[in-house]
């Protein structure tokens, strides 16, 4: 028969026929294929679905800073082709956050011996009233009689603390062990970092080459636009931030506030966060208050008010949607729904998925003509 997969030669000797497989077979050869790749991409991802935090990390720091490592390997292509340009970024991106968790961990060590300096002398004495309660102009006699009721006796002040002291080593337990964890991401966002510095022209290409087999020309947009996202969060967020810390910490100085420089970091973390800067803004208008300066304390909490009103709705609006063209409703969704989801990540992955999807319902809902209806 001529379609077997062997037939006899004129000389009576089998000849091998080879047999061009069915198009049934190549479809069902392609989805195995697919489905075996899905199958080892879903169990790389959960081999290091632990890690994938500090890899989204090292993707944003990289994404923020990648056009002033441009510029400087265009400057110098010699450090460029190495590894010393990729170090150096590194090392100036640790510097940026080891310097202020320093100063931080340097003030809390030092308030934390001044607290248990002064919470043995209050089990053995008690806590007198302070002058600046007295002084307050609100709740100033409700405040004075529930301190002599519960503070002013050595016996309320050890019963309180005592019951403290158990909660308070589970507390440090659980701190210690987040803290290693978080510094273990930590460490491994930085040499994946360290990485993609040194790597990066190989993995954009690689990237753009999936991207486009994968989605065609229009997932290259998504991802431009997504990096956009990036960019314009890490302006609108951090740097804007820092500013707003920066500012708050001079008026902290003027104003007489207690560690000046620690709280303007506090708010410049805080400020990252849209509208909790007055948190941190309203603890030091407190404390000034209570030690008796009511003027200084409103002027820092309308000072910190003004320029937290302009700094969230006017600045961080058009450096975080102008560049995406992302209305300021999206904005905010993606920074604190991608916050209550993914925690400070979400700071910034938020915006990115919110700009990918304006994207793609404005061209869904793109007219014939381009223009969304």
């Amino acid at each position: 028969m001529p379609d077997t997969l062997s037939q006899s030669s004129a000389s009576g000797h089998p000849r091998c026929l080879l047999v061009k497989p069915s198009q049934r077979s190549r479809k069902g050869q392609d989805t195995a294929r697919n489905v075996l790749a899905l199958f080892i991409f879903a169990l790389a991802l959960y081999t290091i679905h632990g890690f994938l935090p500090a890899l989204v990390w090292g993707g944003v720091f990289a994404i923020a800073t990648w056009p002033l490592y441009t510029r400087a390997r265009t400057a110098w292509p010699e450090a460029g082709s190495g590894t010393v340009l990729p170090f150096l970024f590194t090392a100036a991106m640790v510097l940026i956050f080891v310097i202020p968790l320093m100063l931080i961990t340097l003030e809390a060590v030092g308030e934390a011996q001044s607290a248990l300096s002064w919470l043995e002398e209050a089990r053995r004495s008690g806590v007198p009233v302070p002058d600046a309660v007295t002084h307050l102009p609100f709740v100033s006699e409700t405040l004075t009689k529930w301190w002599q009721t519960h503070l002013s006796n050595a016996e309320d002040v050890s019963s309180l603390t005592g019951a403290l002291d158990s909660k308070g080593m589970a507390i440090t337990k659980a701190l210690g062990s987040q803290i290693a964890h978080r510094g273990t991401l930590f460490c491994f966002s930085i040499i994946t970092l360290f990485f993609l510095y040194k790597d990066g022209t190989s993995v954009i290409r690689q990237c753009r080459v999936a991207s486009r087999r994968a989605f065609g020309k229009r997932g290259e947009t998504i991802a431009r636009q997504i990096i956009a996202s990036v960019h314009g969060t890490v302006l609108g967020l951090v740097l804007v931030g820092i500013a707003e810390g920066v500012l708050m910490g001079i008026v902290y100085t003027f104003a007489g506030a207690p560690h000046p420089a620690l709280f303007g970091v506090i708010t410049a973390v805080a400020a990252m966060i849209p509208f909790c800067a007055m948190i941190a803004v309203g603890l030091v208008s407190l404390l000034i208050l209570m030690k008796g300066a009511s003027l200084a304390a409103i002027v820092t909490f309308g000072i910190g008010a003004v320029i937290i009103f302009v700094a969230d709705h006017f600045i961080r609006p058009v450096l975080i949607g102008g560049s995406t063209q992302l209305p300021f409703l999206w904005v905010l969704l993606g920074i604190l729904g991608g916050a209550e989801t993914w925690g400070l990540l979400g700071l910034f992955v938020g915006p990115a998925v919110m700009a990918a999807l304006n994207l793609l319902w404005r061209r869904w809902t793109a007219g014939e003509n381009g223009v969304a209806a």
